[in-house]
């Protein structure tokens, strides 16, 4: 199977697009060392997020790596940020910029459509098909998208970035409504630093699925691995950490959920 998924209840489908670090043999061959290591990988996202099904959310996650391809970027690979620096569909370089391929051995377009064909097209059916489920269930339903990274990344954003940083398109993937209740409660909270549509104002995913005027609601959050996780190798999963921001997230997330239900009853 190329993804793991839980079908819920409640109008609240969570993807982690990004925590799959499974890359299959043919592709493995051709990486450079640094593949091995999947330093860009989405840690522990699930087991952080592991309060899901008992809330009843739909739940969808990766199993293959981003550096075989990455769902979330447009499969005709167009840059989601103009003007800046970012890594592609099929990544050739980590991070911190080190080669993902030996010279030369970047894949052509040929192996990146079968790349879209084989490990992208998958997770984006189930994506598209569970949607389509709880809008017929609810008549409108979040879509939350669930990343993570480290805190600092030099390549991509000055600084240490904010705990939580929620993006929307700008405000064109959910109403203006459930942003601010979902950003409210996360600065109520006052443990986190918190930004809306700063660096990170969502990736394919959010922008693509998000469509307010059809009741599809598109948030996604991007946490500093700081808060859950060792940043270093071998990213070791920090219970304690952990143990502070999940009763935020399950609040955040039964949040969403609760502002879906509301519409939907209206």
């Amino acid at each position: 199977m190329d993804y793991q998924f839980t079908a819920g209840s409640l109008p609240l489908l969570v993807s982690m697009p990004h925590v799959g670090t499974d890359i299959p043999d043919d592709i493995a061959a051709s990486f450079a060392p640094a593949a091995a290591v999947k330093t860009d990988t989405d840690w522990h996202l699930v087991q952080l997020y592991g309060f899901l099904r008992e809330m009843g959310a739909s739940t969808l996650s990766a199993r293959w790596s981003r550096y075989v391809i990455d769902l979330n970027r447009p499969p005709e690979n167009t840059n989601l940020y103009p003007g800046q620096d970012t890594t592609g569909l099929c990544p050739v370089d980590t991070f911190g910029r080190e080669p993902l391929y030996p010279a030369g051995g970047a894949p052509d377009k040929a192996e990146v459509q079968r790349r879209l064909r084989l490990y992208w097209k998958p997770y984006h059916d189930r994506l598209r098909a569970e949607l389509d489920r709880l809008l017929a269930m609810h008549g409108r339903v979040v879509l939350w998208d669930a990343h993570s990274i480290a805190s600092v990344v030099p390549r991509f954003f000055d600084g240490k970035l904010p705990d939580l940083n929620f993006g929307t398109a700008d405000g064109a993937s959910c109403a203006p409504g459930m942003t601010d209740a979902i950003a409210s409660l996360a600065r109520a909270h006052g443990g986190y630093t918190v930004a809306v549509n700063g660096r990170f104002k969502g990736g394919h995913i959010t922008r693509h699925y998000g469509k307010p005027a059809q009741n599809v609601h598109a948030i996604q959050l991007e946490m500093c691995q700081s808060t859950y996780m060792d940043e270093t190798a071998p990213y070791g999963y920090r219970p304690d950490l952990a143990a502070q921001v999940q009763p935020l997230l399950r609040q955040l997330t039964q949040a969403a959920a609760d502002w879906a239900g509301k519409g939907a009853q209206a």
